[in-house]
């Protein structure tokens, strides 16, 4: 192994997602917006149909999506330390900001400053650059662009984790159907530089841990064990992104007295006004629960079984989606990945962005920079900071 060529790339990896860890806002949806520009059109460190792939994946796996999507570019561009690395550079910063909201900020409203708004804003544009780029690649015919309608409605109409699963399940039947002799010979490897050993290993200790921690749960008085597991329990068992762990969190938490209703409510606005994964509300949690320690063992635990199971499944994901069944009905995950996407735009970004014209201008100002004047995300995020700052003084 040649470790000054593995360092520089676990660097690469490191420095490429700790830049989107500073500036991707918006949610895991809005994240995927900013993925796909940074190592798609601008890096080129894998190609559309590869990175929907991986997109398909992740929407099957339970767990933060954006989340489980960087791992896997860090393990493919630079091995096992290079997810480590793409993981630990997009979520430190909002671990780091979040832990010191639970020592500083909690019970002052930050939810209502108007430079988050303009972040909210931002998050419009590069959800609908996402919608527009993956629309015209993944839903470019008639019955790709029919599957991802159908998809956008029944979002906007049942906007439930459930209903999501049974999208992604459905779409892939009906692309398996219409797309059953579907063969792409040039489709591009997707290399996974570790073998299928490591990746029965991680799905064992990923299994093996959710049967164990409520056992061992039961067996010791340990808070931290019991802090653990429902944490653990929470990133395994979500289907859909940070936005519906909140709930299931509060009920763990809340009623057993760990965090109090106030402090919880506290945190879930702070989580909003940060770049990076949702799922690092549980850094927040922690904190509140038991300082720098508590932190860590939430931020562990509720983001390792997203790790074990991305390292777990890509071993055998190359192969499999190369077979034309898999293919047919990846093409009609893909298809409806778009209209998933399409429907976030509305809700909630849109609906809880967009609230008067001035909004409307900002955003249009924004999706232009993106789109025809090409500007890097940061230049962007900072715009729209600003000028949600100057709508909110007018």
């Amino acid at each position: 192994m040649n470790l000054p060529r593995c360092w520089k790339s676990w660097a690469e990896v490191l420095r490429v997602s700790l830049k989107l860890g500073l500036t991707s806002f918006g949610g895991p949806i809005a994240h995927l917006g900013y993925f796909h520009d940074e190592y798609v059109r601008q890096r080129k460190w894998l190609d559309e149909r590869s990175y929907a792939d991986l997109v398909a994946l992740c929407q099957f796996l339970p767990g933060p999506a954006s989340s489980q999507v960087g791992i896997a570019i860090g393990v493919m561009r630079a091995g096992l330390l290079g997810g480590v690395a793409s993981f630990i550079g997009f979520t430190l910063p909002s671990v780091i900001v979040l832990v010191l909201f639970a020592f500083l900020l909690q019970g002052f409203d930050v939810g209502n400053a108007g430079w988050i708004h303009g972040l909210k804003i931002v998050a419009v544009a590069i959800v609908a650059h996402a919608v527009l780029g993956m629309g015209q690649k993944l839903a470019p015919d008639r019955n790709r662009a029919t599957i991802a309608m159908v998809a956008a409605v029944i979002s906007l109409l049942w906007p439930t984790a459930v209903s999501q699963v049974l999208l992604i399940v459905s779409a892939g039947v009906v692309g398996l159907f219409l797309y059953k002799s579907e063969h792409t010979p040039d489709q591009p490897n997707i290399c996974v530089p570790i073998n299928r050993h490591v990746g029965i290993v991680c799905l064992g200790l990923f299994f093996g841990l959710l049967a164990a921690l409520p056992v061992l749960r039961g067996l010791t008085q340990f808070v931290w064990v019991k802090v653990f597991d429902s944490f653990y329990r929470a990133g395994s068992l979500v289907f859909g992104g940070g936005h519906v762990v909140l709930p299931l969190l509060e009920r763990e938490l809340v009623p057993t007295g760990w965090v109090s209703k106030e402090a919880f409510l506290a945190g879930y606005g702070a989580t909003q006004a940060v770049p990076g994964p949702l799922f690092t509300f549980a850094s927040y949690l922690g904190a509140t629960m038991g300082g720098g320690f508590g932190a860590f063992i939430a931020t562990v635990a509720i983001f390792l079984p997203a790790f074990l199971l991305v390292i777990g499944t890509l071993p055998f994901w190359d192969t499999l989606r190369r077979k034309p069944k898999i293919q047919g009905a990846l093409i009609g995950i893909n298809a409806a990945v778009v209209g998933v996407l399409l429907a976030a735009l509305y809700n909630p970004i849109w609906i809880s962005s967009i609230l008067a014209p001035a909004d409307f201008a900002l955003a249009t100002i924004l999706f232009g920079m993106l789109v025809f004047w090409k500007l890097p995300p940061w230049t962007v995020v900072l715009t729209g900071a600003l000028g949600g700052a100057l709508i909110s003084s007018l």
